[in-house]
């Protein structure tokens, strides 16, 4: 069984796409073609489904990915222990992550990343929806908050810690609140699908869902929404830290804590076979932000 075509068939299960694929690994679209029909022809069975558009894997393919991956593991993992494994992670890595947060803390560190690992090329994608990864083709996803999906492999990368803050134009006109309760006599700027906020006070969790004339499903519309003096809003510290230094965000209402254990995470597909451009990336990052991240401990 030929190493290179099973290498092929992974990255092909990842983008659904066997141009794609070769490209990654140095092949014209014939050649991937022709690999992808050797392996099934060695195996005596269909392992993809082709259409003009995409790729999908048949239920025979679905069946024998993780044993290649376990193969190509076991392979590399043979070829390290001899100091023979790649000395840098090659190829292409498809990342998205959510706008605001790429923009802010992907971006200005990506020159130096990209200097690190030189044989690395990488696909950035920004976008507050929550794309599916294997039918995007993406290698590692940026998401904060509480995940869901179970069929992904998570690592923590920092704290998403979240406070509320006004600008002091807003408090200077309508005065501070100072428990849940009087928020419901301010105007508050509310991020779409989050209308509930949930305070942890010394009689446990308490719940409201405070008024506003304002909403957005964006948090860079949030926070610019809030330092103009519309209202008092939720934002995460990553978001809004910037702000809080300059003094046109305040933080209220710091004796009572929201009740939140979010937390930015790297996500990527389940499998045996952890590719070392997404080790790469996930370390790299993990390193960058720290523990308290570096946002927060600008703050004090």
């Amino acid at each position: 069984m030929n190493i290179d075509h099973l290498k092929l068939f992974v990255r092909l299960a990842s983008t659904q796409n066997i141009s794609q694929a070769g490209q990654e690994l140095g092949l014209s679209p014939a050649v991937a073609s022709s690999y992808i029909s050797k392996l099934e022809d060695g195996l005596g069975v269909r392992l993809v489904h082709r259409t003009t558009r995409k790729v999908s894997l048949t239920e025979e393919g679905v069946a024998f990915l993780p044993h290649a991956e376990e193969v190509l593991a076991s392979i590399e993992a043979a070829r390290a222990s001899v100091g023979a494994g790649e000395a840098s992670p090659q190829g292409t890595l498809r990342v998205t992550a959510p706008a605001s947060f790429g923009r802010m803390h992907l971006m200005p560190a990506m020159t130096e990343f990209m200097t690190r690992f030189p044989e690395l090329h990488v696909d950035l994608r920004l976008t507050d929806a929550v794309v599916d990864l294997v039918e995007g083709g993406f290698d590692v996803a940026i998401r904060n908050g509480t995940l869901k999906d179970s069929t992904l492999i998570a690592r923590k990368l920092a704290t998403d810690r979240r406070i509320l803050c006004a600008s002091p134009r807003y408090i200077e006109a309508h005065g501070e609140p100072r428990t849940p309760q009087e928020l419901k006599d301010h105007q508050c700027v509310h991020l779409a699908g989050l209308e509930n906020w949930t305070f942890d006070t010394p009689d446990g969790p308490v719940s409201i869902k405070p008024g506003g004339r304002f909403r957005t499903d964006n948090g860079d519309a949030l926070r610019e929404a809030c330092v103009d003096g519309l209202g008092i809003a939720i934002s995460a510290t990553w978001s809004a830290y910037r702000h809080l230094q300059e003094g046109t965000l305040v933080e209220v209402m710091k004796e009572t804590p929201l009740a939140t254990d979010a937390a930015l995470w790297a996500v990527y597909p389940s499998s045996r076979l952890v590719a070392p451009k997404v080790k790469a990336f996930i370390d790299y990052f993990v390193a960058l932000f720290g523990s308290p991240p570096y946002w927060d401990r600008e703050l004090g």
